[in-house]
């Protein structure tokens, strides 16, 4: 299977991973009171950008969940990885999935790296996409990239998720020509 691109405005896909406490993440569908979902991909364990990232991304969790917009990580890290970095490193509060399969990056759109070492990681893992859900369950946001070194800034996507979610402005989601 090759890897799809996902629309904006398309219905965002059905899919659950596993989750860091048990249970698993409904990939899209938000908890916590909010009304968007905001599912952030991350290379794994072994990204000391990601790393980065998602301390950031801690430190705003009160700002997104104020916005309406909850948050779930997920890599295709083992349980154990993920426990090391995101519970005992990081000590996040929020939703972290693991075990992200190939076929699920790959209906996600995500690009996919091999290991450059052993020492890296032991197996194919996604590089970073950002993906934000709207209460009707279509993608309003999404940022893929084929490499650590591109995310978007969160301050500044906060930023224009609390413009969009303004009635105001009455903002369609946006690149849906096809």
């Amino acid at each position: 299977m090759s890897a799809t691109k996902l629309h904006a405005g398309d219905k965002f896909p059905k899919m659950s991973v596993k989750k860091l406490g048990g249970g698993e993440i409904e990939l899209g569908t938000p908890q916590n009171e909010s009304t968007w979902h905001m599912v952030v991909v991350y290379r794994g364990k072994h990204c000391p950008l990601c790393t980065k990232y998602l301390a950031q991304l801690k430190e705003m969790k009160a700002d997104f969940l104020a916005a309406g917009v909850d948050i779930a990580v997920i890599s295709a890290d083992t349980e154990e990885k993920a426990k090391l970095q995101t519970q005992e490193q990081l000590e996040l509060q929020f939703d972290v999935g693991y075990d992200l399969s190939i076929e699920q990056m790959q209906e996600l759109g995500l690009y996919i790296s091999h290991p450059r070492s052993p020492q890296e990681t032991d197996r194919p893992f996604a590089e970073p996409g950002l993906f934000v859900v709207n209460e009707a369950g279509e993608l309003h946001v999404t940022d893929i990239s084929n490499n650590p070194f591109v995310r978007p800034e969160l301050d500044k996507l906060l930023s224009g998720i609390r413009w969009i979610r303004d009635p105001e402005n009455n903002y369609p989601i946006r690149g849906t020509y096809k």
